[in-house]
Formats: structure tokens, sequence, C-alpha cells
């Protein structure tokens, strides 16, 4: 059976795994003649401080613009890699990242698939916080691709 898939959804938070993710992403588009969703989420929860206290407009204006900016990073890499710029749109979203990406997200944008890094955490950070790729390939109303390998394949390095 030959699957094509018209709008890729990627999410990406900086670590190597999801840009491995980012990357493949970007090559299934390519052949698919698809379009790509390139997401990012700033978990809210994060805006609390230490003692219970939100964190000031300021801080999270500034973490806001360093996330668009890693995105658009990634949307350069992708152009200067022959990827057409009209085919690649870049989100910058507050929430749970596991309900964004698996469900929000998706619906808002009718992704027909999902290409997310596996995870980075080992087994005692897994069992306390939960990966959201995992949450993301049991919860979402779409295909889910857990990505492993870099794009030739091969593994990460």
């Amino acid at each position: 059976m030959e699957q094509d898939y018209e709008k890729i959804l990627v999410p990406v938070d900086g670590s190597k795994e999801a840009e491995m993710a980012f990357r493949k992403a970007v090559k299934v588009a390519q052949m698919n003649k698809g379009h790509l969703d390139v997401l990012t989420v700033l978990d809210t929860k994060q805006f609390i401080g230490l003692h219970g206290g939100m964190l000031n407009g300021d801080v999270i204006y500034q973490l806001s613009e360093d996330a668009q900016k890693y995105l658009n990073e990634l949307k350069d890499e992708a152009v200067a890699n022959g990827a057409n710029a009209d085919d690649i749109d870049i989100h910058v979203r507050f929430g749970e990242p596991k309900t964004v990406i698996s469900q929000e997200f998706v619906e808002e944008y009718k992704n027909d698939l999902i290409m997310i890094g596996s995870t980075g955490m080992n087994a005692v950070t897994r069992l306390l916080v939960g990966s959201v790729s995992e949450y993301v390939t049991r919860n979402a109303r779409t295909d889910v691709i857990i990505v492993r390998t870099a794009v030739d394949n091969g593994k990460m390095k």
C-alpha cells in the first residue's frame, strides 16, 4: 500500500532527536510534494517560577523570540537543501506539548502525518514525566512516525 502524505507535522524542541526528525520530515515532504508544519511548543508549566510565581512577561517574550529564531534557522536550512520555502510553515504554540502536538494542532491544521523524534530521556525520567513521543503515538488521530535514524537511515551522530 502506498500512502501519500500532504500535510506533515514535525514538532521540534532543540534536541538532536527532534532535529533528526525534522531533516527526515523535510525529505518526506519533498518526496510527497507535501506541506511541512514545523512546530515548537513552549510548555506553560515552565513559566511558573520556583516559588509558584509566574515568570515575568519579558522572559516569556524572550523565550518566544528565541523559539521563533530557532524555527527560522531550521526553515532556512531546509530551503538551502532544496525545499520550497512556500511549502514550510513554522509555528510557536504555548501549552502542554503532548496535547498540543497530538490533538489541538493536528485538528486545526489537518495534518495527515506526525514525524517526531524518539525520546532522549532515560528510563527513570520517562517513568516520572512521560515521553512526549510515546503520548503522541498513543493519542494522535493521525499516522505517527517515530524517527530514530538520520536521513540516510544511519545512526544518529
